[in-house]
């Protein structure tokens, strides 16, 4: 037994030892997969409840107050929002302290890089103490995270919209032949993917013998979508997104450079790259989104909680976020022509 014990304590301090050096290595080149990496983390904890804490949530008194006690679903959703709330939580504190960060000799910059043990335990307590929060502190959460997963989409959209343009520019930018061959390969390649798929959705969705119409009208109206990019694109353009600003930084939230990476100077302090607050706000909204996709956006877990993503909810969010980046889009390519006096 003593003999147990020691090798124990020691694997236990090789496992701290392990994790502090760990958590050490983690600076300024590695930080944010660091913190999609505790996101993921999130996930996975999210997913694991879901499968396993229902009967344990049941048994604690202030959760299950309910004279006639709930299904075992409602439990589920509800230990998935409560570690959603947690992580949300905790990012949007983070947010809140990242906020006006201008350049990388601000002290706060350490802690966006640093402080891995600390962030790590903070997290850890806060997704702990959502579990003592009463219901309807969660029933609001679950409310508000709707909007909050729409607004995590459509800032998606908007992302990649800037992405998509600052490619184009780049491209153009070099004004050689194969640049241009290489744009017009990429858009055949994409657009021939659009229709294989398209085929597949009509496969898939709409089979014979049955009342399938809005599923044919969804994908109907995306190749109408299709064509009618391709036409407004062929019109001379100006890109609307070139570069996009947030929270008074005066750098691109998608840097296409590598400065980022590099360490600071000791004298000449180096302004910060991307804004630091927008990037926990990001997280902070996909956790929303994620709780929404693990709940079946709080209608149903699916069959056994096994489905994620299921059911008209999901569908009419991914539809309207669709038609969202389509105005968009179609708005960065005629908004030029429209106003050539002004800049986009």
């Amino acid at each position: 037994m003593w003999a147990a014990s020691c090798l124990a304590s020691c694997c236990a301090a090789c496992a701290c030892e392990a994790c502090r050096t760990a958590v050490g290595s983690i600076g300024r080149r590695s930080a944010r997969i660091a913190y999609c990496g505790l996101f993921a983390l999130s996930l996975f904890a999210s997913w694991a409840l879901r499968e396993v804490a229902a009967p344990l949530l049941q048994s604690i008194p202030w959760i299950n107050h309910f004279h006639k006690t709930p299904d075992r679903e409602w439990f589920e959703t509800d230990a998935v929002l409560r570690v959603s709330l947690g992580n949300f939580l905790f990012f949007t504190i983070l947010a809140v302290i990242m906020a006006g960060i201008k350049d990388q000799k601000d002290p706060r910059d350490k802690v966006h890089h640093g402080g891995w043990m600390a962030k790590i335990f903070c997290w850890v307590v806060i997704v702990f103490l959502m579990f003592f929060v009463p219901n309807g502190v969660v029933s609001f959460y679950e409310s508000i995270s709707k909007f909050g997963s729409g607004l995590f989409l459509l800032v998606q959209v908007v992302l990649l919209l800037d992405f998509v343009h600052g490619w184009n520019e780049n491209w153009v930018a070099k004004d050689e032949q194969f640049w241009y061959m290489a744009l017009l390969v990429v858009s055949v390649v994409c657009y021939i993917a659009t229709f294989c798929f398209s085929g597949l959705l009509f496969h898939w969705f709409t089979p014979s013998g049955h009342d399938c119409g809005l599923n044919l009208f969804f994908i109907v109206f995306t190749l109408i979508l299709v064509f009618a990019f391709a036409i407004v694109a062929l019109h001379p353009k100006k890109p609307l997104f070139d570069k996009l600003y947030w929270m008074g930084t005066d750098k691109p939230l998608l840097p296409f450079s590598k400065a980022d990476e590099q360490e600071d100077k000791k004298d000449v302090p180096r302004p910060v790259t991307y804004s630091y607050s927008f990037f926990h706000l990001i997280f902070s909204l996909a956790s929303m989104y994620s709780a929404m996709l693990l709940t079946g956006w709080s209608t149903s877990v699916g069959e056994s909680g096994k489905l994620v993503d299921v059911g008209w909810p999901s569908v009419w969010v991914r539809i309207a976020t669709q038609w969202a980046t389509a105005g968009l889009f179609i708005w960065s390519l005629v908004a030029p022509v429209l106003f050539p006096d002004r800049e986009f």
